[in-house]
């Protein structure tokens, strides 16, 4: 990883050197030695700041919203699975193609102090999505592990899995860090912001409501979701909530086909998109999915 790493900062001095960007999105060595943190470099100098290694486990994608008001163009560490993220974005308007280069990363998992994340448990292989530039490099995805978290929960009854995201979601502590980094949660002003909703900054009149920021957010985000597992990563509660958007996708998938949010700029999603092969609305009731 090393050697990448130092390939990947000739190429951004390079990219400065010839005018081609004025800025850098990418991660700078964090706390710990399995940390890396997301940093914006804005000189030539700082770049020897920068890493690449088996810690930049963050999608930055989220980021270049900030970025879009700025003069000039700035220059993203995307890995393969990032790219989903930052497709996303750009279907929903939230970043200009023009004012983002991207330098496309390899990856071959990455890891905490845990070890593989979860999320580098289901690659989604190592095709890049969107792109400038690639860093080749020989790494290969890591093998793919099946998930126990989601068969304990698939052999749940409803009344068992109830129970289960009452006692997760319950942890919350609305840091809102699931929200900020998610690549599907792109609106201006969130809901749970606006203060002409009637919900911000509202304490719970009971115990369920504080459940409802998440299944708020779970619907919001259905069919646009790329199951980055950025919102588990981030969570300081440990809440596995890239479980409840799975299963939103799983649903979606059985009843509109097979679809990968962000796997291009131009994909509708299948619930924000008509074909006559959707299911009739008697099939939806037949699952009970409506009463």
């Amino acid at each position: 990883m090393h050697a990448i790493e130092e390939t990947i900062k000739e190429t951004c001095k390079k990219l400065w050197n010839e005018g081609e960007i004025n800025r850098i999105l990418a991660w700078e060595k964090g706390l710990f030695d399995y940390e890396a943190a997301p940093a914006l470099f804005r000189n030539r100098e700082s770049i020897s700041r920068l890493v690449y290694n088996e810690h930049c486990g963050g999608n930055l994608s989220k980021f270049l919203i900030k970025e879009m008001g700025k003069e000039g163009k700035v220059l993203v560490l995307l890995k393969p699975c990032d790219t989903y993220g930052f497709n996303q974005l750009l279907s929903e308007k939230r970043v200009k193609r023009e004012k983002v280069y991207i330098l496309g990363v390899p990856c071959g998992g990455m890891r905490d102090e845990k070890g593989l994340l979860f999320k580098c448990q289901s690659c989604k292989g190592n095709d890049f999505k969107a792109f400038d530039q690639i860093i080749e490099s020989d790494l290969s995805v890591p093998a793919p592990v099946p998930s126990k978290e989601e068969e304990k929960l698939n052999q749940m009854t409803a009344e068992e899995r109830f129970a289960f995201w009452r006692g997760q979601l319950s942890k919350c502590i609305r840091c809102n860090a699931c929200r900020n980094i998610c690549p599907a949660c792109s609106c201006i002003k969130c809901v749970f912001d606006n203060q002409d909703s009637g919900v911000e900054a509202k304490a719970n009149s009971d115990a369920f409501e504080e459940n409802l920021f998440h299944i708020i957010r779970a619907f919001h985000v259905a069919g646009r979701c790329t199951d980055c597992g950025e919102c588990s990563r981030v969570c300081p509660q440990n809440i596995p909530l890239y479980l409840l958007n799975r299963k939103m996708i799983e649903e979606i998938n059985e009843r509109y086909g097979t679809h990968q949010a962000g796997e291009s700029p131009d994909s509708k999603s299948p619930l924000t998109d008509f074909k006559e092969s959707d299911p009739e609305i008697s099939a939806i009731y037949g699952k009970g999915g409506v009463s």
